[in-house]
């Protein structure tokens, strides 16, 4: 079965355009869920190495901050101490200041009295003369007594040129617990930038260290206009407040780049970090990829179309010559009509179907008379013109879907007429008679001085037939009735014809 399904697919143009397009989606289709998964892949990879980057800065940011503090919350100790205040200056920075406050891009640990005045410096002996008492980072301890660690907005050192910095700082209290001042530790940005500036996130990467209130601290890009910069009610920092940690697809306020986003609050301080990578730079080996292999797959497909088209085509004019080899098989070469086989496959198929349905069935027996005569007054050729020229007003004088007419042999013909009574029959056999007749070609060996036919008519009605063979007699019979009786006429069938129509008609002869 599957075989011969295969074949027939083979023998139709439109079934093998049909499977090669179905053959050239199928590539298409299998290539864009490749693509598809190669694209999920790019993005999962990025989103992996930007959380991994994350990961490193936040701990790495992390474990110097508590590092700082550990040396602040150690001169709030020393301090405690009973005597550590009255130490000679050199003594006193030793036990107070650890080596911490001397890394690079650690500013100076102060210790600063009520009014926001140095009073201890780690940096010298002699405290430097500066009063900080409008600082963020004092004043939040001055009027707070539970703030804890207290990390600053962005501002420049008074003390020293060392660029833009912040401030860790812790409250001092007296024993009362009324405020005494506030240890402060400088720690300068250049720090988050040399940090930044080590990890690769593509051209259109980013990475921010804020405040928990939206303050730029640093940026990579690096740009000094934006540090200080508050991003409070962008979209960005709204979805940053919404969770410790997370990631999603965002359009940067600063620069309006759409990126993928993955943050993460920085332990127990007041910062957030966000890792950043362009939307454009996550995909950008894809596309390249996607660019070939869709070249790759589209090439294929037009070749597989194109060949599939171009066979089609052959198939097409193969058919078609096989098409009108059938036909020619089937039609007679010189009327156009139907010839002997294709008479007896129609003559059968309609008889057999007005047997099953009880429907009428009529056959026209016609014959040109005299046409023996006529070839031998005005030659073949001319008889074959005759010929032609009634083929053609048999053929018009039959319209209706069904009908069907052939050569039946030499200057006999037939015509079958499905679901036609005897009435409609003789009115057809009619038709044809007189268009024969008045095509007027001059045949002096009749009577009539023109060629004409006489016309046979046989219907299976009331009366019906027990083969096929003697249904076709019963009309060749009517069609000698109308020879007999003059020629140039129509005649039916008898009552008793079926008996006479049985006879062969070899052993049967009249002057034609």
């Amino acid at each position: 079965m599957s075989n011969g399904g295969g074949k027939d697919v083979t023998r139709r143009p439109s079934a093998v355009i049909g499977a090669s397009v179905v053959i050239a989606g199928a590539i298409l289709a299998i290539a864009a869920w490749v693509l598809v998964e190669m694209r999920h892949d790019a993005l999962t990879r990025a989103q992996e190495a930007a959380i991994n980057v994350s990961l490193l800065v936040d701990r790495d940011t992390a474990r110097n901050l508590e590092v700082y503090d550990l040396s602040l919350q150690a001169v709030i100790e020393g301090l405690e101490h009973p005597g550590v205040r009255e130490l000679p200056s050199d003594l006193r920075r030793m036990v107070l200041f650890d080596r911490a406050a001397t890394a690079k891009d650690m500013g100076s640990l102060l210790v600063l009295d009520e009014a926001g005045n140095v009073v201890i410096d780690s940096k010298s002996e002699s405290p430097r003369r500066v009063n900080v008492g409008d600082r963020d980072y004092f004043k939040v301890h001055r009027d707070s007594p539970n703030v804890g660690l207290y990390v600053s907005h962005p501002f420049e050192p008074r003390l020293t040129g060392g660029g833009t910095s912040i401030a860790l700082s812790r409250r001092l209290s007296h024993p009362d617990g009324s405020f005494a001042g506030v240890v402060v530790g400088t720690m300068r940005l250049n720090y988050f930038r040399d940090l930044f500036a080590g990890v690769n996130l593509g051209a259109g990467g980013s990475m921010a260290l804020m405040l928990a209130d939206g303050t730029m601290l640093m940026r990579r890009p690096y740009d000094a206009k934006v540090v200080g910069r508050s991003l409070m009610g962008t979209a960005n920092y709204t979805r940053f407040t919404q969770a410790p940690s997370g990631d999603f697809f965002g359009t940067a306020a600063i620069d309006g780049v759409q990126r993928w986003y993955a943050f993460r609050h920085i332990g127990n301080f007041p910062l957030i970090l966000d890792v950043a990578l362009a939307t454009r730079d996550i995909y950008a080996e894809w596309h390249r990829r996607a660019w070939i292999i869709g070249s790759l797959v589209g090439a294929v497909d037009v070749v597989i179309l194109t060949l599939a088209v171009l066979f089609a085509q052959q198939l097409k004019r193969r058919l078609a010559m096989e098409a009108e080899l059938r036909s020619l098989a089937r039609t007679d070469g010189l009327t156009k009509l139907g010839n002997r086989r294709t008479f007896d496959e129609m003559a059968q198929a309609e008889w057999r179907r007005a047997q099953r349905s009880d429907l009428p069935l009529s056959l026209l027996m016609i014959d040109v008379d005299h046409f023996k005569s006529f070839n031998d007054l005005y030659g073949h050729s001319a008889g074959d013109d005759a010929l032609a020229a009634v083929a053609q007003c048999i053929g018009e004088s039959i319209r209706r879907p069904g009908d069907s007419a052939a050569r039946y042999g030499g200057e006999e013909f037939a015509v079958v007429l499905p679901n036609t009574n005897r009435g409609s029959a003789v009115q057809v056999a009619e038709k044809i008679r007189a268009a024969v007749q008045a095509l007027g070609l001059t045949h002096m060996a009749s009577m009539h001085q023109v060629v004409t036919v006489s016309i046979g008519v046989a219907c299976m009605t009331e009366r019906r037939f027990a083969m096929l063979r003697v249904f076709v007699n019963a009309a060749d019979g009517a069609l000698y009735e109308a020879k007999g009786a003059g020629r140039n006429r129509v005649a039916c069938e008898s009552d008793s014809a079926e008996a006479h129509a049985a006879a062969p008609r070899t052993n049967r002869t009249i002057n034609t």
